[in-house]
């Protein structure tokens, strides 16, 4: 039976004779995507200040760790705070996990050393791992499916918002407050969520005599993280085939064997294997990792492309990639509002894969002649197949589970579609490292090869240094490079595709007009 969830103002999902929602909903849905911003704006803004925190901490061959262990540590907790809210009740494990965040953003402003820095940084994933899940699960319990499409581009919106304002948002921050602040102005955006979840939404009181699975929550943390180190080492830091690596290999698949087969045993698992029966949500999550490996792959090498080759600004990097992003929120704005009309959702999908498939395709035909315009086009092919993707995977792996187990629906979707973005970075970043080399090597000789012995990637004051021959070799070797990695992501977004046709459109529960089940 659904529990009944209530606000200062009525029971939630209750509109007003207006056809508005009540006030307190609306703050709600409000602290919800701050906190959702914080979530997603955090690594953007890093990112631009991490020259400058190396040059006052030092530990340059540490730099890598800063985003991984707060990478590491947002994945493997992901689960847990889902399964959490479900056990305890979503708004006290949400606040935690906010309080927690807060906490290791605080103290990675005032990191004295790189050590500190990453140990902090790991403790502020561990609260960000229940961010995003908590605000999906909340929404998910505020909101009736057939009506949640309604705030598809709101989330979007929050989400384009953190990818292009972050670097700018980074860099101004940087320049003028110093690199402590990027941490620090988590602060006061997190205390204004947390005060106004804490005195608008009220839920239920949920007490679980059940006993947290430990031994589940342990095997789970291993091979996730064991997976994101393949993922984040392989290629760069050891060979795919080192003896690392194949260690790392065996540990994870040990470990989530080991996971799944106790989740069968278990008294109250971390991921209860039933919700895999219901075939959308199986296919919903398939389709999560995909989107997650090709557009993470696809941010990161798009300002790439466009720096080095196109001769574009990197200060203004966000910008670059607005073309896909407005796409991809316009989208899912209509397949949102569509999807609430009429209760029907199949569609976005299989034109979604699709879009992702030729959209991909058009950016990997891209080479040194193309024009900012028509690499423009072709990211906008992109996110609009993005857009009808990104909300409805989670629209539909929610309503495919009883509400006891939202927070793990939201969780494992989350969680499939950071472990996708990992794999993309990877793979198409070590096709693209190694294209690049191959071609510097074939255009510039030992030159070339010297060049990007250390890094493929060469930033801008780099690039400037390189003799005439040297430079447009590079640009050739970064245009053959994303070739290789976007032509990669228009096989794997092939798979999507596939799977997309495997939905089958089961009515959303909640108001309006009464959908028709598939036939």
């Amino acid at each position: 039976m659904a529990e009944t969830l209530t606000v200062d103002t009525g029971p939630v999902g209750q509109e007003t004779q207006d056809g508005k929602r009540p006030r307190s909903v609306r703050v709600v849905l409000l602290a919800l995507m701050i906190t959702m911003m914080l979530a997603m704006l955090d690594n953007m803004i890093i990112g631009t200040a991490m020259p400058t925190i190396v040059g006052e901490l030092g530990g340059l061959e540490h730099l890598s760790w800063v985003v991984t262990s707060y990478t590491l540590a947002t994945a493997a907790s992901t689960p847990l705070w889902g399964k959490l809210g479900d056990m305890y009740g979503r708004k006290g494990v949400f606040m935690a996990s906010i309080v927690l965040f807060l906490i290791g953003s605080a103290l990675s402003g005032m990191a004295q050393d790189m050590g500190q820095l990453i140990g902090f940084r790991a403790v502020q994933g561990l609260g960000a791992g229940g961010l995003m899940v908590g605000v999906m699960a909340i929404i998910g319990d505020l909101i009736p499916p057939r009506e949640r499409g309604k705030y598809q581009g709101m989330m979007a919106g929050v989400m384009a918002l953190a990818m292009i304002g972050g670097p700018l948002v980074g860099g101004t921050i940087t320049d003028h407050w110093g690199w402590r602040w990027a941490f620090y102005i988590n602060l006061p955006l997190g205390v204004v969520a947390l005060a106004a979840i804490s005195v608008v939404l009220h839920l239920p009181r949920k007490r679980s005599q059940a006993r947290i699975d430990y031994l589940g929550a342990g095997l789970l943390t291993v091979g996730i993280t064991a997976i994101v180190l393949v993922t984040t080492w392989g290629g760069t830091e050891y060979a795919w085939d080192s003896a690392m690596i194949m260690e790392l290999v065996a540990i994870g698949v040990v470990a989530l064997v080991g996971f799944v087969f106790w989740q069968t045993k278990a008294a109250e698992p971390v991921v209860p294997l039933h919700i895999f029966r219901s075939r959308n949500f199986t296919l919903m999550s398939v389709i999560g990792f995909i989107t997650g490996f090709v557009m993470f792959g696809a941010t990161l090498f798009l300002p790439l492309y466009q720096q080095s080759v196109q001769g574009a600004s990197a200060t203004n990097s966000g910008l670059l990639l607005l073309p896909m992003l407005g796409a991809m929120l316009v989208t899912s704005m209509v397949a949102g509002r569509v999807t609430t009309n009429t209760g029907r959702y199949k569609l976005f999908p299989v034109v979604g894969g699709a879009l992702m498939v030729v959209g991909l395709y058009l950016l990997s035909t891209m080479d040194t002649g193309t024009s900012r315009f028509t690499s423009g086009v072709f990211m906008a092919v992109v996110g609009l197949g993005m857009g009808c993707l990104m909300q409805i995977t989670m629209l539909v792996a929610q309503n495919s589970v009883e509400m006891k187990d939202m927070g793990v629906a939201s969780s494992s979707t989350t969680l499939f579609r950071t472990l996708g973005s990992s794999f993309g970075v990877a793979v198409m970043g070590a096709l693209f490292n190694n294209r690049v080399q191959d071609v510097m090597s074939e255009r510039a000789g030992s030159l070339g090869a010297k060049v990007t012995e250390q890094s493929a990637q060469l930033d801008a004051a780099s690039l400037a240094k390189l003799p005439e021959a040297a430079r447009e070799a590079y640009q050739h070797a970064v245009s053959s490079g994303t070739h290789s990695a976007f032509l990669l992501g228009a096989v794997v977004a092939v798979l999507s595709l596939v799977t997309a046709v495997f939905v089958k459109e089961v009515p959303l529960k909640g108001t309006g007009p009464e959908a028709k089940p598939a036939e």
